[in-house]
């Protein structure tokens, strides 16, 4: 294609840092482009390279549409300032993402284009799309999760810690509650042991980890900064968003949700390479089963984790797994602020602290602990009980928050929601033989969490209890009416508890 000069037309819409620009239809046509292709946009010595949208309306014959990003960059301010377009060739990774899609394996060169293109916003969400799909449909070879593993890792930054032992976990998902990371993370740094621990935020689910640790201190820092709390305390419980740790696999998991699309190769990928991003020698993998489970039998949890094990192995990791009880929520309370209560009546011992979600730590940090030469074959937990118990994991929790700049001091009462209150009563005597994750989950997003960091529900009742007519069997904690009718029309139409 010749050179062709168009007036620029602002269009004040962002699209995140992804360069688009808008070409009229009729146009577009006449210079043989089409909506998708790439074109060279030129003023002077700047020039930038912008993936082509058509519109029939707004956008004038003799005229280009400028998104926000493409107008910072070439310094535009105002309409009608002429620009030189040129079509030039799509990226190299658009015709890999294509190979994909035909069922083709790709090699690591290919991989890791497709990947430096998503992390340099090259991509647009639909050929990104086409990749997730892809590798659902096609599915990945053993090898292309290494190589996308390690694409993942080298587009991204990476933590240089010194010690020979970091040690990580992570959890599959699909339980509500289960915010056994933030009761982990300080017993095994109160042993001495090195967990950098990155989280992510909710995604569809009433809080992340990150969510819930933002209630006691900040969580976004740079790589740098994470380092060096890392060196102070030995720990950290922070947003891996913000410190551009495997970059890609965030743009990419931004594309599959939407499609709840999760392959099993690009799940692999995308945690393995959060580990190895962090330095992680060591790595357990919790991976809870139950009907409403993200793995739903223990033959599929089964092969799930000699999966993650041979993926370790070839980024030089050990990992182990665990298969746990997804069945019901852990802990009583769902939602950032509820959440954050329960970790710090386990950390603080109080007397009303949720047992199931200390016994599962306890379980998940004594094998975490047993990584350690120093560890006794079979003894971890027992040493994970000391700590917890001693109060040592506490004190280390509170190096932990003073670290990541919130108050060392907070106590539970601290954490007393301020949001309205609606108690859900038993409708029958018997006792509670089971709790619907799905069901809670929805309710504490329909109360407002994570948005809210008080909202959510807190379970009065949990499994095993028994319960006489009348009783409280959970409390929603809401903002507005609108909000609780919703709550109340989802426990209409999916009643949680199951009591015999």
């Amino acid at each position: 294609m010749k050179q062709t000069i168009l007036k620029s037309k602002l269009v004040k819409v962002e699209t995140g840092n992804i360069m688009i620009a808008v070409l009229n239809e009729i146009k577009a046509m006449d210079l043989g482009i089409n909506a998708g292709d790439r074109i060279r946009i030129s003023m002077g010595k700047k020039h930038v390279n912008a993936i082509v949208d058509l519109s029939s309306v707004d956008i004038l014959p003799d005229e280009i549409g400028l998104f926000e990003e493409v107008s910072k960059e070439l310094g535009i301010k105002k309409n009608n300032v002429k620009l030189k377009i040129k079509q030039v060739p799509n990226p190299k990774s658009v015709e890999y993402i294509k190979k994909k899609v035909n069922g083709k394996t790709l090699s690591y060169d290919e991989i890791y284009e497709i990947v430096n293109d998503v992390v340099h916003n090259k991509l647009s969400d639909i050929e990104m799309s086409a990749f997730v799909t892809a590798t659902y449909t096609e599915g990945l070879t053993f090898e292309e999760t290494i190589s996308l593993t390690k694409a993942v890792v080298n587009t991204g930054n990476t933590l240089h810690l010194k010690n020979k032992l970091i040690v990580d976990k992570h959890c599959l998902g699909g339980v509500a509650g289960n915010r056994t990371t933030m009761v982990v993370v300080p017993i095994i740094a109160a042993f001495g042991l090195v967990m950098p621990k990155t989280s992510s935020r909710s995604i569809t689910s009433p809080a992340g980890t990150a969510d819930t640790m933002e209630v006691l201190a900040e969580v976004e820092f740079s790589a740098e900064k994470l380092e060096k709390i890392v060196e102070k305390v030995g720990a950290c419980i922070a947003f891996g968003g913000t410190v551009n740790l495997a970059a890609a696999d965030d743009k990419l998991i931004k594309v599959r949700h939407p499609l709840h699309l999760d392959p099993i190769g690009l799940m692999l990928a995308s945690i393995m390479a959060k580990k190895k991003a962090v330095g992680s020698t060591h790595v357990l993998i919790d991976i809870p089963i139950g009907e409403e489970a993200k793995v739903k039998t223990f033959d599929e949890a089964e092969l799930l984790g000699t999966l993650f094990e041979s993926v370790g192995e070839e980024l030089n990791m050990k990992v182990d797994y665990i298969i746990t009880d997804g069945s019901g929520p852990i802990g009583r309370g769902i939602g950032p602020l509820l959440e954050a209560r329960d970790v710090l009546m386990v950390l603080q011992q109080h007397e009303n602290r949720p047992l199931d979600l200390e016994k599962k730590s306890l379980e998940l940090a004594g094998i975490i602990l047993g990584f350690s030469d120093k560890v006794s074959r079979g003894k971890g937990e027992k040493i994970a009980k000391e700590i917890l118990q001693s109060g040592k994991a506490w004190l280390k929790m509170k190096e932990i928050i003073k670290a990541q700049k919130g108050n060392p001091n907070i106590n539970i009462e601290d954490l007393t929601p301020k949001a309205y209150k609606y108690e859900i009563k038993a409708k029958a005597s018997g006792v509670v033989k089971k709790i619907s994750n799905r069901s809670i989950a929805k309710v504490a997003l329909a109360a407002g969490a994570p948005a809210v960091i008080d909202a959510g529900v807190y379970l009065e009742k949990i499994k095993g209890d028994k319960v006489k007519k009348g009783e409280t069997l959970m409390s929603i904690y809401y903002k507005s009416k609108e909000k609780l009718k919703k709550c109340l029309d989802i426990l209409k139409e999916n009643p949680p508890y199951v009591i015999e």
